[in-house]
Parts: structure tokens; sequence; C-alpha cells
């Protein structure tokens, strides 16, 4: 007997055999008869995710495709995008975000001080609409705005530590037991 390699997973077809493959080796296919409305590339990666979630944290050797395929539309739905109404597809839902670089500049002359108080603001204006989803994006672009710095470095890490910090401090007491996710960009 052959053994299989330690990047390959076996899929379990409906016909009884087994197919080993890679991460790289799976072809993702969207049904519906519009195109996919979000970027290959994106669910490309969320599968390679699923199939190191089956290999490595549950330690399995085999998959049925029909496991893979309910585990990687679960994770699409948990990433915002969700089957459509009497469609076999994926569409993107849209939740609220916010844009970090935009927050800086506003802030102006205030800097961090003000730009804290826009970033709690606009925390609370996700959290009213009750999303399931919370979004900032920017992130990287902003730190070095507000430090004023061309190349990432140690003071960027530091300023991007801290809002990830206040974002999720200003979410668990702003929340009041809403069931969100933060997402940072």
């Amino acid at each position: 007997m052959i053994s299989l390699s330690t990047e390959c997973l076996l899929f379990k077809l409906l016909n009884g055999e087994s197919v080993p493959l890679s991460a790289g080796m799976i072809s993702v296919e969207l049904g519906g008869g519009d195109p996919v409305p979000c970027d290959p590339d994106f669910v490309q990666h969320a599968a390679g995710a699923v199939f190191e979630y089956f290999k490595h944290e549950l330690a399995r050797e085999a998959v049925t495709v029909a496991e893979f395929a309910g585990a990687l539309e679960k994770v699409l739905m948990g990433l915002g995008l969700q089957g459509g109404e009497g469609s076999s597809g994926l569409e993107q839902r849209s939740f609220p975000r916010a844009d970090l670089c935009g927050m800086a500049a506003q802030a102006g002359k205030g800097f961090e001080l003000v730009f804290f108080q826009h970033l709690r603001q606009a925390l609370r204006e996700q959290l009213h609409q009750s999303p399931d989803q919370l979004r900032f994006c920017g992130l990287r672009d902003c730190v070095k705005y507000l430090t004023g710095a061309r190349r990432w470095c140690p003071r960027c890490q530091s300023l991007r530590d801290q809002i990830v910090d206040f974002l999720r401090s200003c979410l668990s007491a702003e929340a009041g037991g809403v069931n969100c996710c933060l997402l940072l960009e």
C-alpha cells in the first residue's frame, strides 16, 4: 500500500472513490448563474484554510466532499458571503465599514487624541446598526499616517497594537451582549 503524502487529504467522492488532494490542488466553483461577486483568490484562500482545519486541527486523513463543501460554505458565510435566495450561488453581504485613514485625516492637528474619539464613535455607529460584523479598513496606512512614518517601524507596531486594544476594549464595553465579529483590514 502506498502511504498518503503528509500534504494531502483523501477526498471521498459519491461513487466511493477516494482522491488524494493537496490544498493547492483544490478548485472551487461556486454555483449559480451569476458571476462570482467576490475575488476568486479570496475563495481559494478560504478553501485552503478549511483544508488546513481538517488536516491539522482535526488530524483527519480523509474527508467527504460534502463535509468539505459544508465547512467551506460556513466559513464563507462567516466572512460576509451568503447563499442567495432561490440560488445555489453565494452573494456578498454588505457590512458597515469604517475607513481608518479617513478618520486619521479628519483628526487634523489633534492627531491621536481626536482619532481615538472618532474611532469610538465609528464603533458605536456600527454597533447601533446591529451588524454581525464590525469592519475597519486601512489600518496599516492609518498607522503610518498618524506616526508620520514612510516605512513600518516599531513605533508603527506599537500604535497598531494600541488601536487594536482600544477597539477590543470599546467593543466589550459598548456591545451590551451583542455577539459580533471585529474585523480590521
